[in-house]
């Protein structure tokens, strides 16, 4: 049934309707335009369902149209630019790096500031956060906003990571590791249960299936190390949920959003309700087998045994 979905999507990113929406903007409204079309392909591992054209038309959006960098107290936004249609953030960012590199284009010669960007705004304890506030004094990162830049970083090197990166993607291993992965430091409690459960598609959501993902793809790529007690807890709860190996969606990544909608007239206005599209319906059901996920659990299992002992 999914393939059906997908053909849909595909014909959707390849219609003047998908072309007009990314002209108008690429990113909003929310979900149902092609940046999040192309999420969910890429999510599923379908990035070569992407229409050349749509992901062409989207790296020169996201390398032209948007301030080159995030805009805080300390680098605040400029007069007259707008902070919802005219600025990136860490997550949506990294998130689109990843698909367009996956659609085969070179981002780094279109746009060889982004991966600069996210050296560029981890936070002290290593993660980063797309609330600017936290950049006012070095304040603390969010998990969900960090993950994305770290797995941009991390897969996007077509060669060697430089010092930088490799600085970078160690501190955020620690960020990780230092948190078992979804748990807070200063006493131990979770950070938000959702985090437990998995997330499909995810977006720029979390969970620690997430983590473990990133932090297998680390230990290949920068030879790190990481604790079984780091990370035993949530494998041995995965493992207890998903006894076959086989994992399914437990909870739809961020279900309800509201979302900047753009009127007859061509104005945009604030406060309308997400909207859906089928492939996004089909493969986020909770119950719903994903490989996707399957794949990086597996691959979870096989680099952390000891975490499962």
């Amino acid at each position: 049934m999914i393939e059906r979905w997908v053909e849909s999507s595909r014909a959707y990113l390849a219609s003047a309707k998908a072309q007009d929406s990314l002209a108008a903007d690429p990113y909003w409204p929310k979900w149902d335009s092609p940046w999040w079309h192309m999420v969910v392909l890429w999510e599923l591992g379908r990035a070569g369902d992407i229409p050349r054209e749509a992901s062409t038309a989207m790296l020169e959006a996201v390398a032209t149209r948007y301030l080159d960098f995030f805009p805080n107290p300390r680098q605040p936004l400029p007069p007259g630019r707008d902070a919802h249609r005219e600025t990136h953030c860490h997550c949506s960012l990294g998130i689109m790096y990843q698909v367009l590199r996956d659609c085969g284009h070179d981002v780094d010669a279109k746009a060889p500031w982004i991966r600069r960007w996210f050296l560029h705004y981890q936070l002290p304890d290593g993660g980063l956060n797309c609330d600017d506030k936290a950049y006012a004094s070095g304040g603390a990162s969010s998990i969900q906003s960090t993950l994305p830049a770290l797995e941009a970083v991390l897969r996007g090197a077509r060669g060697a990571h430089t010092p930088a990166e490799e600085a970078f993607l160690d501190r955020g291993a620690a960020y990780l590791l230092e948190r078992r992965l979804a748990y807070r430091r200063s006493d131990g409690a979770v950070m938000k249960e959702d985090f437990l459960a998995v997330a499909f598609p995810r977006f720029y959501d979390y969970d620690v299936l997430r983590g473990l993902g990133f932090l297998v793809e680390w230990v290949i790529v920068r030879g790190g190390k990481v604790p079984a007690a780091s990370v035993s807890g949530v494998m041995k709860a995965l493992a207890a949920r998903f006894p076959d190996g086989v994992v399914k969606v437990e909870r739809p990544g961020l279900p309800d959003a509201k979302t900047l909608v753009r009127g007859a007239d061509g104005s945009w206005s604030k406060g309308g309700a997400a909207a859906s599209f089928a492939l996004l319906d089909a493969c986020r059901r909770p119950g719903t087998p994903i490989p996707a996920l399957t794949k990086a659990w597996s691959g979870a299992r096989a680099a952390f045994p000891d975490a499962l002992r």
